[in-house]
C-alpha cells in the first residue's frame, strides 16, 4: 500500500515540482526541489537493500522426443480442383494410401493466373518460393490451404500442363 501511494505521490507531484523548477519563484523552486528529494528518499527507503533471494527448482530435463519422420512416397500430384476464399488457396487431389504429411507448393502469380506446383515426398536441390503446407485426408481427398494475396477472378493452372484446374 505505501509503495501504491508512494508511486502516485511520484506521478502527481513530479509534474507540478517541474513545472515549479521552470516557471515558478525562487521559494517555489526551492520547495520543489525539497519535494524532488523527498521522492527519492521515500523510494531509496522502500528500495530494499538487498532483494530476497529466489527459490529456483530445478528438475532435470528430458531429452526432446523428435517424432520419426513418416516415410511416403515421391509423387507428384496434380490438384482436382481448387478453391480461392479470401486470402486462401485450398487444392484438392484424390489421396494416396499412403499420403504424405506434409506438401510442398510453388505458387507464381502472372496477371489473372496462378501456376501451381505440388510435391510430395522428398524434394532435391533448393527452390525458391516453395511452401510447405499440410495435407489433411477426409473422404478419400488430400487438401492443402495456403494464404494467398490474389485479385478477383483468378484462374488456378496446374504448372506442369498449363491446364486450369476447375474451381
Amino acid at each position: 500500500m505505501l509503495t501504491t501511494a508512494l508511486g502516485a505521490a511520484w506521478l502527481l507531484l513530479a509534474p507540478v515540482a517541474l513545472w515549479f523548477l521552470i516557471r515558478g519563484r525562487a521559494l517555489a523552486r526551492v520547495a520543489a526541489v525539497l519535494g524532488l528529494g523527498l521522492l527519492e528518499a521515500g523510494t531509496i527507503a522502500l528500495t530494499p537493500a538487498h532483494p530476497a533471494p529466489t527459490e529456483v527448482v530445478a528438475s532435470p530435463v528430458a531429452p526432446a522426443v523428435q517424432p520419426a519422420p513418416a516415410v511416403c512416397a515421391e509423387r507428384r500430384p496434380v490438384p482436382s480442383h481448387a478453391r480461392i476464399a479470401g486470402s486462401h488457396l485450398t487444392l484438392a487431389w484424390k489421396a494416396a494410401s499412403d499420403e504424405c504429411d506434409t506438401a510442398l507448393v510453388m505458387l507464381r502469380h502472372k496477371g489473372r493466373k496462378l501456376r501451381v506446383w505440388v510435391h510430395e515426398g522428398p524434394l532435391d536441390g533448393h527452390h525458391p518460393g516453395v511452401r510447405t503446407a499440410p495435407v489433411r485426408v477426409t473422404g478419400g481427398q488430400a487438401t492443402v490451404r495456403l494464404a494467398v494475396d490474389l485479385p478477383p477472378r483468378t484462374r488456378t493452372l496446374d504448372g506442369r500442363s498449363d491446364e486450369v484446374i476447375p474451381h
